[in-house]
């Protein structure tokens, strides 16, 4: 039997020539102190630096393509937007190409309609404003002489902000930032052409678009996404079909008040209002009336109080009377919901993403609202937010019985203890 050491293990049988045998691979393949590297290791390092590789690759190009990416997000709101309209036409034997050309070529130009009356009145009031600012300053400067008792001329102010380093600054800066927009705007023309190039191949394209998803797909999965398709289409539509609705109201009363009031370039003014109180939520009718109240403002300062009032009014039949009926049965969407879902667009894309935010959530919730399961509600006065009535005393009452019932224990033990102490006497 061979010798063992104080651990049980068997000991080394020694050659009979005094060496000692080699010792057996490690298990598992593992390298010991001297042994060789094992052969997956180089091959996990080189997969893990092309994960690392891909990964630093595919950001680097999803920010470089992010503003691509959110034109074609915008065409494929636009398209859906349009897309009533065109399978109206296509139904009644217009070629699909040719009525999204038909409805492209109206929006364009009722869009550059309203841009080119918008700045013809800008460049018209801004023009007034300049021939009346020496009147007007004549008229501050006469109301600072006589109540604070100073001696100011127009010609000196003029001279001193002629002479101002300010006023130099400010020209040297926009000679420099010419250039800088002329760049901007020829980078937003690229940018609408790419937007209205794609959302035409998407509204023209639309059955063809949605063949070539589904044909990667299973059937059942087939018929989740024409359903989601569906319900996205018919709430985009129905936000752009309200929302002109009530633009169109809107404009119709606010150009009764500035007609009434006789403030100048009141159909604008009117059409800017609707369309700006309602595309951009909640408050977009203040922002809209802030230019009705400055041209107003030119014609008489209580006529611009007067729009101010009617803005608010307005604003508030519009909330819990109008919108409500009208859309009730396109985009039902809480206000509250409407104004944080704007919010977060807005952080998320900026302008994009205000615009595109209710037709958005409304789809999210009309296709979540498919697969939740709702029960019918409790018939219970707490649901209404009542109380229901027999169900105990209220909370003031409760409160006098406690206290009742605390005081007539503290009596007691005032009594029981005065008795005691009388029977220890009487002992």
């Amino acid at each position: 039997m061979a010798r063992t050491d104080e651990t049980g293990q068997e000991a080394q049988q020694s050659s009979p020539f005094g060496t000692t045998p080699p010792a057996p691979p490690p298990v598992g393949g593992a390298a010991g102190p001297n042994g060789r590297m094992p052969r997956w290791l180089p091959r996990a390092l080189v997969l893990a630096l092309a994960l690392v590789a891909v990964f630093q690759l595919g950001s680097w190009a999803f920010h470089q393509l992010t503003g691509l990416l959110i034109n074609i997000l915008i065409a494929f709101f636009l398209a859906l937007a349009i897309e009533p309209a065109v399978s109206w036409m296509a139904s009644r034997g217009v070629r699909r190409g040719l009525a999204t050309f038909v409805v492209f070529i109206g929006v364009i130009i009722v869009s550059a309609g309203f841009v080119t009356l918008l700045g013809s009145i800008l460049a018209d009031q801004i023009i007034k404003m300049i021939e009346g600012f020496p009147a007007y300053l004549d008229s501050v400067i006469n109301w600072v002489n006589t109540h604070f008792k100073t001696d100011l001329k127009r010609v000196d102010i003029q001279e001193g902000l002629l002479r101002s380093d300010w006023l130099r600054n400010y020209v040297q800066n926009s000679a420099t930032g010419v250039l800088d927009v002329s760049a901007q705007v020829i980078g937003g023309l690229f940018q609408l052409l790419t937007i209205a190039l794609f959302s035409f191949y998407f509204a023209a394209d639309g059955p063809r678009l949605r063949r070539t998803i589904c044909s990667l797909l299973p059937p059942a999965r087939q018929a989740e996404v024409l359903r989601a398709w569906e319900i996205a289409v018919n709430k985009t539509g129905g936000y752009i079909y309200s929302r002109g609705l009530m633009a169109l109201i809107s404009g119709a009363a606010h150009f009764v008040l500035l007609q009434a009031l006789d403030v100048p370039y009141a159909p604008v003014l009117a059409v800017w209002v609707g369309l700006v109180s309602q595309f951009i939520p909640t408050i977009g009718t203040y922002l809209a009336g802030a230019l009705p109240m400055l041209i107003a403002f030119t014609v008489n300062p209580w006529y611009a109080l007067w729009v101010l009032i009617f803005v608010v009014i307005y604003q508030q039949f519009e909330n819990y009377v109008l919108q409500p009926k009208l859309t009730a049965k396109t985009v039902d969407i809480h206000p509250a919901v409407a104004f944080g879902s704007v919010i977060a667009g807005t952080a998320l894309l900026g302008a994009v993403g205000a615009l595109i935010a209710i037709p958005a959530i409304a789809t999210l919730q009309a296709f979540l609202g498919a697969y939740v399961k709702r029960y019918a509600v409790t018939d219970d006065p707490r649901v209404h937010g009542h109380r229901r009535r027999g169900e105990g005393p209220s909370l003031v009452t409760r409160a006098r019985q406690l206290w009742a019932r605390r005081a007539g224990t503290e009596r007691a033990d005032v009594g029981g203890s005065e008795s005691g102490g009388s029977g220890k006497s009487q002992a």
